[in-house]
């Protein structure tokens, strides 16, 4: 069981087509801009002794204020968010539903003694969803790609689609291969007549062993009737986040990270204000802060990555969206934003 999370490397057809991109070289993905994982005066013992100092603020001191939505009534007929804390949301639009990046064990690691998440954020089980038409893995992660829950949600599935290579760790859980799609950079699929999903570029890296870059890893656009959406996936700041905003001329809505940023890892992870800064550039219409609020993956206080950005965003004059998590946010809806994140102020 502990090894099978590890996941399963590309082979086959897939490594041949990994091998045939463009972006690959020696069957390993690229970054577009050159890209370092940690900067030139990082090292291991730098890094765990920055870890080890790190603050008790890093973690929220009480549970952390939610709503348990009932997930099987969530319908609507404009499109509408319920998040889950870090990467984790669900979508619902005239019915159809579509879950992004679900981690609902507890833990943002293959251990438990890693990435344990904040009390009140693990709030739901499998059994506490309903069918899911469309499940969306932006990579390999295992913030972002839960072996344990994507084995109790398998049944519910009815369709996945996920960045070059990561099929091969589905695959390996048991998970029907029909009903994966694996994407490359600016490849497209329509789902049906009024949803279209383009995977994109995003900057950062993969792997869930020692091996890294064996698969791919991606943002997505869903042009879903008249809507626009952006699912950033972890991506340090870069130029193509203004390629994609001339490309598609404006978003409705844009999912972005926001924390677990570092000063040994800045090109990986992006600050708060460059992720406002990467808003502007989509030409987003309103920004919705992710990667936050769930698990403790850097060394700044837990709700810093909100502050700054919604500080940000008043200075730039961008529209942010930070419900909490379990709340619903429908788009065009007016929405009553409480800055629940000062808690532990009062």
């Amino acid at each position: 069981m502990l090894f099978k999370r590890f996941g399963k490397e590309p082979s086959g057809e897939r490594l041949k087509r990994i091998k045939d991109a463009e972006n690959t070289r020696d069957a390993k993905f690229q970054n577009i801009e050159h890209t370092a994982l940690q900067t030139e005066d990082a090292s291991i013992a730098k890094i765990l002794n920055q870890m080890l100092k790190r603050p008790k603020s890093v973690r929220p001191s009480g549970k952390i204020p939610h709503i348990k939505a009932n997930l099987q009534d969530f319908t609507s007929t404009e499109p509408a968010v319920i998040w889950f804390g870090h990467s984790s949301y669900l979508l619902s639009f005239n019915g159809y539903k579509i879950l992004v990046d679900p981690v609902f064990s507890g833990f943002a690691s293959p251990f438990k003694i890693f990435g344990k998440s904040f009390s009140g954020t693990d709030l739901y089980k499998a059994e506490d969803f309903p069918d899911i038409d469309l499940l969306i893995l932006t990579h390999d992660h295992y913030d972002h790609l839960d072996y344990k829950f994507l084995k109790q949600l398998k049944p519910k599935i009815s369709k996945i689609i996920t960045s070059l290579g990561v099929g091969a760790h589905l695959e390996h859980w048991g998970i029907n291969a029909k009903i994966i799609t694996e994407l490359n950079w600016h490849q497209s699929v329509e789902i049906h007549k009024s949803l279209k999903i383009s995977a994109l570029p995003a900057r950062h890296f993969s792997g869930r062993g020692f091996k890294r870059d064996t698969s791919l890893w991606s943002s997505f656009a869903l042009e879903w009737e008249d809507y626009k959406i952006y699912i950033g996936s972890d991506s340090g700041y870069s130029s193509e986040f203004k390629k994609i905003g001339e490309r598609f001329k404006k978003f409705d809505l844009v999912f972005l990270e926001c924390g677990q940023y570092g000063k040994y890892w800045p090109q990986i992870h992006m600050l708060p204000e460059e992720t406002v800064q990467a808003a502007k550039d989509l030409n987003a219409e309103i920004l919705f802060p992710v990667h936050w609020g769930k698990f403790v993956l850097s060394v700044h206080p837990w709700n810093e990555p909100i502050k700054r950005l919604m500080a940000e965003a008043e200075l730039q004059q961008q529209r942010v969206v930070a419900p909490k998590i379990g709340e619903t946010y429908i788009i065009g809806e007016q929405f009553s934003q409480k800055y629940w994140w000062n808690f532990e102020e009062k």
